[in-house]
């Protein structure tokens, strides 16, 4: 390839608008523009694609109708303060780079949606939680313009589809105009190349004086009460948990570090420019060449950019296949060299609920995962390195039908004050008054977005029907077992029926009941078969993501038949459909050629480079003692 001066490359690299049907050197902000026929592929703005019709029950906008999702919540993704984790040793790693992505390319429009809050049963038998509330509250995403009416209801993704960054910088000037240095005046011209840190963390909402005139930042939690303490990211929702925000500002710190390599005779613009290019990179080579094997997702060979495929998100994706809660782990386990922190430092930590233990020269503090949420102050109290060693730590949930109740029951809820013992386990309903359940959310957003039922959403993505509920999860038996310990007239309502009999781990061994190190499998007094079967009564009424979730997984995978082949068809989508990916842009090899910057980097050498952490070369595997 014939290289190029460092002044045409800085001419190539100036972001420029983008006129209907003429390509871009540099990808636009909010995504338009990257396939020149087609500009609005992929934009920010623009609605999901389907992959299966709508299904709404009259044909255009209201949902079809189910059993309640918090009853169904109670008996399936209930699980009952027993850890599951991955059969593959996946760490943390696995759900936090995919909620980075999630929060890349993926934001349903949020405001202007009809309630529709989930009906609570305070005496239902299987209910542990306080809702004083009386109701999970639930909002419609608003109908697409145009939609709705007479022709099928349609959603919007308010984000751009590409893996490009925008996590980190945003899809608006606005934003990005507050996020990089330099002065905060309606224009980029004179903004520097590097992104506003706060002693090499993210800036707070009033980094620059007034929180008010700061980007819009998502407030949960601990976070609407102190709004000005948010930090501000690319993405709105930087601040849900503090492995997100870790993530968030590591890849700021990128940013800044690959600025800081380039020659000072270049523009700030220039600069600025290159880094972006740099850092997207970056996420797709780590997306492609780490994320997706290791949890078991491979795509076919990569033949080249092509044109006619819309790489939009599509609704099934967005609202089904890519909702793996069951793997968020309920506890969060940074580290650091025992000396790290003072006993000041040690005391302010476990005030608020952390336990700490020391163990062969390692410090191990235990984060629930309630204490995560929505509490940014907690990262430079912990320190970026350990918290970054940490989710590399520790495998991730196993990726079934199981939710942890942090999030399947308390997800942004405040705990009741002056008892931080009781954020984890068994005794976590103690500590809350209202409930809001991601599980039953999950099943309501898909009817919602007029998601097909489960053997037509299989259809859709070209497998065969199941005809039973054994034939999902491969348990021989959807009949309730005859047990004195469940009440035979009604075993769907009976609590003991959910009780685990059997824990084993990854090679079949046995261990004790109440087993977390090891566990893989868990077996229940009643199969999940029998379960779905006494809820839903037949297949044919099966919600798409209670069957997704309950398939019994393929080997070496993370996943069931349906959820791995709907990753495989977007992922597949996002880099053939992406003029911009790494593998067919030239521009990638002309920087790392002029000015040796390169992006062919592994999460844990940009881990290294900017952190104190030190990780293993493969992060996205625990290590296995």
């Amino acid at each position: 390839m014939r290289l190029i001066s460092a002044g045409m490359l800085a001419a190539l690299l100036v972001l420029v608008p983008i006129a209907s049907g003429v390509p871009s050197s540099s990808r636009a902000m909010d995504g338009s523009g990257n396939n020149a026929g087609n500009p609005s592929w992929g934009q920010a703005g623009t609605q999901y694609i389907r992959v299966a019709p709508a299904n709404y029950a009259d044909g255009v906008a209201k949902p079809v109708s189910g059993p309640n999702t918090r009853y169904i919540s109670n008996r399936i993704f209930n699980d009952r303060a027993q850890n599951l984790f991955s059969e593959n040793n996946v760490s943390q790693w696995g759900f936090v780079w995919g909620q980075f992505m999630d929060h890349t390319f993926g934001l349903r429009q949020e405001v202007g949606g009809e309630d529709a809050s989930i009906a609570f049963n305070a005496r239902d038998p299987l209910e542990e939680f306080t809702n004083t509330l009386g109701v999970i509250p639930f909002t419609r995403t608003p109908a697409a313009p145009g939609t709705g009416v007479t022709s099928a209801r349609q959603q919007i993704n308010t984000v751009s589809s590409y893996i490009d960054g925008s996590s980190v910088y945003g899809d608006a000037p606005a934003r990005l105009e507050w996020l990089r240095e330099g002065p905060y005046d309606g224009t980029l011209s004179d903004n520097g190349g590097r992104l506003l840190l706060d002693d090499g963390y993210l800036p707070r909402r009033d980094a620059r004086g007034n929180a008010a005139t700061a980007p819009e930042m998502a407030l949960m939690g601990r976070l609407a009460a102190t709004p000005s303490r948010a930090m501000v990211a690319g993405d709105t929702r930087a601040n849900e948990n503090i492995a997100l925000t870790a993530t968030h500002t590591l890849f700021a710190r990128e940013h800044n570090r690959i600025v800081d390599a380039l020659p000072r005779r270049l523009s700030e613009e220039t600069k600025f420019q290159i880094a972006r290019r740099i850092v997207g990179a970056e996420q797709q080579f780590i997306t492609y060449d780490e994320f997706l094997p290791a949890l078991g997702v491979q795509l076919s060979p990569y033949q080249g950019y092509n044109d006619k495929l819309d790489p939009t998100l599509s609704n099934e994706f967005a609202v089904v296949g890519y909702r793996a809660h069951s793997m968020i782990h309920g506890e969060l386990e940074p580290n650091a060299p025992t000396g790290t922190y003072s006993p000041e430092e040690v005391e302010a930590l476990e005030e608020q609920g952390i336990e700490l233990d020391d163990e062969n020269g390692v410090s191990v503090l235990e984060v629930p995962l309630n204490l995560a949420f929505g509490n940014p102050d907690l990262l430079p109290a912990i320190g970026l390195g350990p918290v970054l060693r940490g989710i590399g730590s520790l495998p991730q949930y196993r990726n079934d039908e199981m939710i942890d109740n942090q999030l399947r029951s308390t997800l942004f809820e405040i705990p009741v004050p002056g008892n931080p013992a009781c954020l984890d386990g068994p005794t976590l309903p103690q500590c809350f008054k209202g409930v809001v359940d991601l599980g039953a959310i999950d099943v309501e957003r898909g009817r919602d977005h007029g998601m097909p039922l489960y053997n037509a959403m299989r259809a859709a993505y070209g497998l065969g029907p199941k005809p039973s509920f054994t034939s999902i999860t491969g348990e021989v038996t959807d009949r309730f077992p005859r047990s004195s310990r469940i009440d035979r007239r009604d075993p769907i309502d009976d609590p003991d029926s959910l009780d685990f009999v059997k824990i084993l781990d990854a090679d079949g061994k046995r261990l004790p009941l109440g087993t977390e190190e090891g566990a893989v499998v868990g077996i229940r007094r009643t199969t999940l078969a029998a379960r779905l079967k006494a809820i839903y009564g037949n297949v044919a009424s099966l919600d798409a993501f209670v069957g997704m979730v309950s398939e019994r997984h393929i080997a070496d995978t993370e996943f069931g038949e349906l959820q791995l082949a709907i990753w495989k068809k977007q992922f597949e989508a996002l880099r053939d459909g992406d003029r911009f990916f790494y593998e067919n842009d030239p521009e990638l090899e002309a920087i790392r050629a002029n000015y040796g910057i390169d992006y062919r980097y592994t999460l844990a050498q940009i881990i290294r480079m900017n952190s104190d952490a030190q990780v293993a070369d493969d992060v996205f595997h625990a290590p296995e003692d």
